[in-house]
């Protein structure tokens, strides 16, 4: 066993006693916050509410200085009435998302970081804390609570089609590269930040968990909240950088492979534990979790694999076959739905479990991805753009607060991604790269926090200030993989040639070659045949090597 391999295995070892330990003295201890909880709920006034509703109050409209050539709110009344039936606003509020998605994408890719980035700062642009404050009027008219379920269901069937192409690029085959080293990386980068998050929400509970919320369900979803990699955006920074043939992008890629199942797993068990309400339910949904992947992975793993020997080319992706694909997303994500770890686990193990053929693949990707990921995902963060109001951050002091959340989760996966990688055997600039890509949360952590705001998990303080977490943390990679770069390479002085030289003998006519083996066999005559020709090779290298300085001065 290679040193490297043994001191990882230790070192995996001591870190999940140390991870179990750790998380069974913190759910224990936070037992106890839960009634200091209910003590201050009634001692203290909660704080402020006013950004429950979509429409921003009177106290922010007084605020905002209005500008006075110009009456918007008689525009708005002009307008109004044209758009107040359902179809009509849901296809203003397409035309106004794809728009500000693409634009904002667009200045993102400018600007040197992933499209994903401009398009989640374009759903939060329209949401109450930039459009909302700016105009309200308007803000109410594109928005108004009524329209916000519609929204919701297409933004959800866009993200079940987003996780199941997830699925399908999720190549398991890479997993089996340097597989020892990737998984203690993922596992390291997951089971750092999920301890450091369970430690942060036994800090904020008390003031900032929803009331009614049981800690173990706030201190875990903190914790996988911290822990998420996003895979997809990873994988295009990587191809970005050039770093996809490179030993540290192939470990990287494979680290975040393994850790986007792995975390997804984790999740699929906390929304469980969150959705059971007692533990014998608890327990009957893992196990029917559990039966559920393993009907998957054993029964209709191999059944995929022969259709894909079927229906390979365009020509034999007719309409049928294409429909009983669609079908096969939506049955998982109902399965999983029903057993209550969520559709969008069911819409991923659909793609995982798809036949392994690059042609068929290819040609499902090419029908879902762009009508998904066009006009389907936008809505998705326009609609997290509206929950997400970071004016209760100022209001309510909260800054410091996300701060906090921000040092831990840099922490928390760039601390443990570098720690694994370094005792891997890899440079200290290899570990922290990969510990800044580790970092990268992008568009998977919105999906992990959405579902805790929808189980009443997270309040709009600790999911505003997770999303900015999120954002920010995203943006870091690309600046982050400069720095260290910057840091750790020492670059080389190119020193010019100041001689002039010529070559010694000349190899470009093919007829010197006989002249050349005469002249070997003369210098070495004894030696035998083989032993010629080597001598003869090493004679080739000398003269080819030895250059004689010309004389400058003729």
């Amino acid at each position: 066993m290679p040193p490297n391999m043994k001191k990882i295995s230790l070192f995996y070892i001591f870190l999940i006693f140390l991870f179990i330990l750790s998380l069974g003295f913190i759910l224990q201890s936070g037992k106890n916050l839960e009634l200091e909880k209910e003590n201050f709920h009634s001692s203290q006034v909660l704080l402020s509410k006013k950004y429950l509703d979509n429409t921003p109050n009177e106290s922010s409209k007084i605020n905002f200085p209005r500008p006075g050539f110009l009456d918007l709110e008689a525009i708005v009344k002009i307008f109004s009435g044209h758009l107040k039936q359902p179809i009509s606003r849901l296809l203003l509020q397409l035309i106004v998302i794809i728009l500000a998605a693409r634009f904002c994408g667009k200045l993102a890719t400018i600007l040197g970081q992933p499209s994903v980035i401009g398009e989640i700062l374009a759903g939060i642009l329209l949401g109450p804390s930039l459009l909302g404050f700016i105009f309200p009027e308007g803000f109410q008219l594109l928005f108004p609570k009524e329209s916000l379920s519609t929204l919701q269901i297409l933004s959800q069937l866009g993200l079940l089609l987003f996780m199941f192409v997830v699925g399908m690029e999720l190549d398991l085959k890479i997993l089996r590269n340097q597989a020892e080293s990737a998984i203690v990386i993922s596992h390291s980068s997951i089971m750092f930040p999920f301890l450091l998050g369970a430690g942060l929400a036994y800090l904020i509970y008390v003031p900032l968990a929803p009331e009614g919320v049981d800690f173990i369900a706030f201190c875990l979803f903190m914790g996988i909240g911290m822990s998420i990699t996003a895979f997809p955006v990873l994988a295009r920074i990587i191809l970005e950088k050039g770093l996809t043939k490179t030993t540290l992008g192939s470990l990287a890629l494979t680290a975040a492979a393994a850790d986007d199942v792995t975390a997804w797993c984790v999740l699929a068990i906390v929304v469980t534990i969150v959705n059971a309400g007692s533990f014998s339910s608890g327990i009957l949904m893992i196990v029917m979790s559990l039966t559920y992947m393993f009907v998957m992975w054993k029964g209709i793993l191999p059944l995929m694999k022969r259709a894909g020997n079927l229906y390979t080319t365009k020509e034999s992706m007719t309409k049928s076959i294409t429909a009983f694909f669609f079908l096969f997303i939506f049955i998982s994500a109902w399965i999983t739905e029903a057993i209550g770890i969520h559709a969008l686990f069911g819409a991923f193990l659909a793609g995982v479990v798809m036949p392994d053929k690059k042609e068929l693949r290819n040609n499902l990707v090419e029908k879902i991805e762009d009508f998904s990921l066009t006009v389907l995902l936008p809505l998705f963060f326009a609609f997290t753009g509206l929950r997400t109001k970071f004016g209760l951050l100022s209001s309510s002091g909260l800054w410091p607060v996300f701060f906090l959340i921000l040092f831990v989760a840099v922490l928390g996966k760039l601390g443990g991604s570098a720690i694994a990688s370094r005792l891997s055997g890899k440079s200290w600039m290899d570990s922290f790269s990969i510990g800044i890509l580790m970092n990268t949360r992008g568009l998977m952590e919105l999906i992990v926090l959405n579902i805790g705001y929808d189980l009443g998990v997270l309040s709009e303080e600790i999911f505003s200030m997770m999303v900015l977490m999120a954002l920010t943390t995203t943006v870091m990679t690309g600046p982050g993989l400069k720095l260290i770069e910057l840091f750790f390479t020492k670059r080389d002085t190119i020193v010019k040639p100041t001689l002039n030289s010529g070559i010694l003998i000349s190899f470009a006519q093919h007829t010197r070659g006989l002249e050349l083996l005469k002249i070997a066999y003369g210098l070495f005559p004894e030696k035998k045949k083989k032993e010629t020709l080597q001598q003869f090779i090493y004679l080739l290298i000398l003269i080819f090597l030895n250059l004689t300085r010309k004389n400058t001065n003729p």
